[in-house]
Order: structure tokens, then C-alpha cells, then sequence
């Protein structure tokens, strides 16, 4: 009963949050003529429900591509769809074709905060308690700990309820976290539907979509191809194509249909990144200026064999040693090689790295912290630009207590906890007096929490430059990519040495 009471509150805390943050202005509100990501949302609802399905994705003179044109897969569309139908019960003003542009009103602001509340408490929230409590090795009130901290990541919070992302992350990831319980746990082809069906939300989700493919391809290789790893593997593809059947079925009606659909999921033309990113390219471009320099093919090229290159070593490993805690890893790595290296990045896509971040919370409680801390603070720009400073600060530091008490982050930096004992010892066989590593990771943590702070402060009291008006955001920029290759180096290490690591554990029990 006591543990029932705890879990209740915990959620109740993570909504109330939400909710808080979702009083604040918006991103656009009252800034015309294109009003910012919350009107995209509330016009894709317009779109969907005036117009026939073929022409949702179509440019024509009810359908302005150049004015927050869906851009977005089928099951995002669907959903639009759906909220639209509950909007015109309500109050059909709200979607009315071309009139309802720019509609802003308190009434309306409370309905597109339900429909990311009620879809945060339907699909997000139940996958990360149902996660949390299948954790082994754990006791109850750290289970529930753990929902609480997941909860409070201050990332999703600020994007979802106070920027108002053009797309509710909480349902690709909630989506994403039914997928890694599924096949974490052999459920394989519920696993498999629910990943399609965040794919099917959201394109960004390929971030996501390597590790799962090595993962189920390295169960079926464990289970051997001329068997039962041969019948999975069909069974593995049907569900997909089934799937993708079922989300995609009004667009096959004819080939142009499908192409452009498929043209307004990957705008090449949009660029190499967008905005103040914290990836390798936009942190280049202060010194080099690709995005000039080199044609957009060349681009393209360049970012896909440094996006795949930095990723292959981590997906074969998966694939020879497929394990649950090598595919949470995994996520991680490829997801990071993604943001780091890929073309067209948004700065909101670290909110992709830091999903898998948060399942291996309990494992690095200090690392994993930390990152997350880092993912928040590299998306300053944008959050200042929606003049959610307050509550940036106040989400980060109840994510920060919260993980500080409940994991005892400080306590756990040893080489075993930080699980860097098997690189050690491999670094000890050359370098005997390599015992340090703890401790200089401890001072990084101290460095990159004072250099945030102050980057923080410096953004909002000073005025930059008059020739650099964009100085702060790129030095947060920069140095937020500095700690995020530091990040990539240490998940690749855990993983590439794991398998040792369980050697010499066996060895000693």
C-alpha cells in the first residue's frame, strides 16, 4: 500500500510540474505572421480537418507549405486530426480554415496544454513507471526514485510545456520507451510495433532506430538462422512492413502521394543545422564556414560517413553480444552520433540522447546527471528566446536535488560506479599509476557546472559585442559540444569494454 501511496505522489509531483511550466507563454505567442510552434500545431489540426487527406502534405491555396506546412509522418498527422475534432466541438473558431491563423486566446492555450497533458499521462508517463519497476537489483523506494527523476528531466518539461515543441516528443518517446521494454524483455514484436509507431510519429526516432535493428538482429543470429532465429527474423519483418502498411496505407494510393510525404519528411534544402546547435558542424562553422564552402551533396555525404563511422564500432559490438543493458548503451551512442554528426540538426534533437540517458540513470546515476544537465543548458538560446529563464532554473535544480538525494551521485564516482574499472585496468597494464581517473572526473563535473553557471549569468545580464551579437549562444554552443564528444568517448568505452568487465566478474564469483 505504502509503495502504491509513494508512486501516486511521484506522478502527481511530475504533472504538477508540467502544468506549472505550461502557465508561461509560448513560443511565437502574440508574434506574427507566423506565431511560432504553437501555432504549427494548432494549424496542422486546421489542415487535417478541412482538407482531404491527399492533400495534407500538398502545396495549394489552402494549404501554404511556407506557412507551417505539415512536415511531420502520417501518425502525427492523425493525431492533429484527432485533437481537431475535439477542437471543433469545443469551439470551431479554433480550426476554422484560413481565419483561425494566429488564433490566440486563454481558452485555447488551456486546450493545446491538456492535449500534450493528456498524451504525456496516457502514453509517456505509464511506459517510464512501468520501465522504472522492471529495473532488477533495486528496491522499491529506489524505483520510485527513479520515476521521480526521470519525471523532472527539465529538457522535455521546458520543450513540451513552455517552448510548445511543433510535435509532442512525449509520444515518440513514450512510444520509443514501450519499444525497449518489448524487446528488453523478449516481448520482440510488441517491442517492434511500438518503435514503429514512434517512427511513424516521428522521423527523428531513426535517431533510435540502429541499436533496435542490431539488437533484434543479434537475437536472431543468438538463436541461430537456420531455426527459431530464422522464423523471429520473419516474423520481425512482417510486423514492420505490417505496420508501416497500416500508418502509410492512405498515401500509397499513388507514388507522388508517397514521394511527397516522404519530400517533406527529409528538406534537404533546410541546411546542415539550424540555429545554435551543439554539434560538430555548427561548432565548426566559428572557425570554417562549411555551410558556404562546401556544396549541399558534399555536405551531405561528409555528415553521413562521420554519422555512420562513429556509430558502426558500437552497433557490431550490439549485434555479436546482443544484451539488454548493451542495447540501452547502444541507444545512447548512436543517438549521440546522430546529433553530433548528421545533416540537419535542431538544437530540441538533444531531447533524443537524453532519453536513453534517463534509462541508464539508475546504472551511472553521476554521469547520467550530468549529461542531462548539459542537455538542458545547451538549449539556453532557444529557451531565453521563449523567456523561460525562471523555469529553467527552477526545473533544473529540482532535477538536480532529486537526483543528488536519491542516488547519492557524489558517492558514486569510483571506477566500479562510474563502470570505467575494465578501462582502467587495460590502461594500468601499460600505465601502472593510471589511478586518477575518478578524480579528474570529479574536477570536469565541478568545471563544466561553474562554466554553465557563469555562461548563464553572462547571457542574461550582459549585452554581447556589437560585432558578435551571437556570442553567448555560440560559446554555449561550443562548449556544450565540447562535453557532449566527452560524453560520446565515455558511453563508447563502457560499451567496447563491457564484455570484459562480465569476464572478469565471472572470473571472481
Amino acid at each position: 500500500m505504502e509503495k502504491w501511496y509513494l508512486m501516486t505522489t511521484v506522478v502527481l509531483i511530475g504533472l504538477t510540474v508540467r502544468w506549472t511550466v505550461s502557465l508561461n507563454s509560448y513560443s511565437g505567442a502574440g508574434k506574427p505572421p507566423m506565431f511560432g510552434d504553437y501555432e504549427a500545431q494548432r494549424h496542422w489540426q486546421e489542415i487535417t480537418f478541412n482538407l482531404p487527406i491527399k492533400q495534407w502534405y500538398f502545396n495549394s491555396s489552402d494549404n501554404n507549405l511556407l506557412y507551417w506546412g505539415l512536415d511531420y509522418p502520417p501518425l502525427t498527422a492523425y493525431h492533429s486530426l484527432l485533437c481537431a475534432h475535439v477542437a471543433k466541438f469545443i469551439n470551431p473558431d479554433w480550426i476554422a480554415l484560413h481565419t483561425s491563423h494566429g488564433y490566440e486566446s486563454p481558452a485555447h492555450k488551456l486546450f493545446m496544454r491538456t492535449t500534450v497533458f493528456i498524451a504525456d499521462l496516457l502514453i509517456y508517463i505509464p511506459a517510464v513507471v512501468v520501465y522504472c519497476y522492471c529495473l532488477k537489483d533495486m528496491s522499491t523506494k529506489k524505483k520510485i526514485a527513479n520515476i521521480l527523476c526521470i519525471l523532472l528531466y527539465p529538457g522535455l518539461i521546458l520543450i513540451d510545456y513552455g517552448h510548445f515543441q511543433n510535435i509532442y516528443n512525449s509520444v515518440s518517446l513514450g512510444f520509443a520507451l514501450w519499444g525497449v521494454l518489448g524487446v528488453s524483455y523478449d516481448w520482440d514484436l510488441l517491442g517492434s510495433l511500438a518503435f514503429c509507431l514512434a517512427i511513424n510519429y516521428k522521423q527523428m526516432e531513426l535517431y533510435h532506430s540502429l541499436p533496435f535493428f542490431c539488437f533484434l538482429l543479434g537475437k536472431c543470429f543468438k538463436k541461430g538462422l537456420t531455426g527459431k532465429g530464422f522464423v523471429l527474423l520473419i516474423k520481425l519483418a512482417c510486423t514492420v512492413v505490417a505496420s508501416f502498411i497500416f500508418c502509410w496505407l492512405p498515401f500509397f494510393t499513388e507514388s507522388e502521394q508517397t514521394l511527397q510525404v516522404l519530400r517533406r519528411l527529409f528538406p534537404v534544402d533546410r541546411g546542415l543545422f539550424e540555429d545554435k546547435v551543439a554539434n560538430i558542424w555548427c561548432s565548426l562553422s566559428v572557425f570554417l564556414k562549411i555551410k558556404d564552402i562546401l556544396p549541399r551533396h558534399i555536405q551531405i555525404i561528409i555528415s553521413f560517413c562521420f554519422t555512420f563511422l562513429s556509430l558502426l564500432p558500437a552497433c557490431i559490438k550490439l549485434i555479436l553480444q546482443p544484451s539488454p543493458k548493451a542495447f540501452r548503451f547502444t541507444l545512447v551512442t548512436c543517438a549521440l552520433s546522430f546529433f553530433l554528426f548528421s545533416f540537419h540538426v535542431h538544437e530540441k534533437s538533444i531531447l533524443l540522447v537524453s532519453f536513453p540517458v534517463c534509462l541508464v540513470l539508475s546504472e551511472i546515476p553521476f554521469m547520467s546527471t550530468w549529461f542531462l544537465l548539459v542537455s538542458t543548458f545547451s538549449m539556453l538560446p532557444l529557451l531565453l528566446k521563449d523567456e523561460l529563464l525562471m523555469p529553467s532554473v527552477v526545473t533544473t535544480m529540482a532535477f538536480f536535488i532529486a537526483c543528488a538525494t536519491s542516488f547519492s551521485i557524489f558517492e558514486k564516482t569510483s571506477e566500479e560506479e562510474l563502470q570505467l574499472k575494465s578501462f582502467s585496468i587495460s590502461v594500468r597494464r601499460y600505465l601502472p599509476y593510471f589511478t586518477f581517473l575518478p578524480r579528474i572526473i570529479q574536477h570536469l563535473f565541478l568545471i563544466s557546472i561553474i562554466i554553465m553557471v557563469l555562461l548563464t549569468l553572462m547571457t542574461v545580464t550582459l549585452d554581447p559585442p556589437q560585432k558578435l551579437p551571437d556570442l553567448f549562444s555560440v560559446l554555449v554552443c561550443f562548449v556544450s559540444c565540447l562535453k557532449f564528444l566527452f560524453f560520446f568517448i565515455y558511453f563508447n568505452i563502457i560499451i567496447m569494454w563491457d564484455s570484459k568487465n562480465r569476464r572478469n566478474q565471472k572470473k571472481i564469483n
